[in-house]
């Protein structure tokens, strides 16, 4: 393993990465070869969304396992930032009610959503853990969340 580690308070990983499930093991390692790919992004405005968070994205998402450990997916954070700067931070177990183990050379792939009050970036990170009981992230890449202007058709297929 090697990489950037992130420690209880988050540095140098991110501040807005601290707490919660961040906080399971002093020391959380990025595996080599354990990333994210972000695989689409789609406005889809027939979603549900609150009146303060009225534009509804889905995303795409999938793990990759290229390291030579076996890693289960325990949980992930997102840091939603909008266009004013304002940070929304979301952090849960597992990943869409699932706990993905991951094989060398396997991945797991999914879709789900963030609704935003305008153009957004959003990001964070998976956490897992090795057969060897190591903590170990990897980063989920900064992705756009763009409003459009004008009408939009749905694009979108499950």
């Amino acid at each position: 393993m090697v990489g950037p580690r992130a420690s209880r308070d988050g540095r140098p990983f991110d501040r807005a990465l601290s707490g919660g499930l961040w906080q399971i093991l002093p020391v959380i390692l990025q595996l080599d070869g354990l990333r994210v790919t972000v695989d689409r992004v789609v406005y889809v405005p027939h979603l549900d969304a609150p009146p303060d968070r009225p534009f509804p994205f889905v995303y795409f998402l999938t793990i990759h396992n290229g390291s030579a450990k076996t890693v289960t997916i325990k949980g992930r954070k997102w840091v939603v930032t909008d266009s004013k700067g304002d940070r929304i931070v979301v952090e849960g177990d597992g990943v869409v009610g699932k706990f993905p183990r991951l094989e060398p050379g396997e991945s797991f792939s999914y879709n789900s959503y963030h609704v935003t009050n305008s153009d957004s970036i959003a990001e964070g990170a998976f956490l897992g853990l090795t057969e060897e009981g190591e903590a170990v992230f990897t980063r989920i890449p900064p992705f756009k969340l763009h409003v459009p202007d004008g009408p939009v058709e749905d694009d979108i297929s499950f």
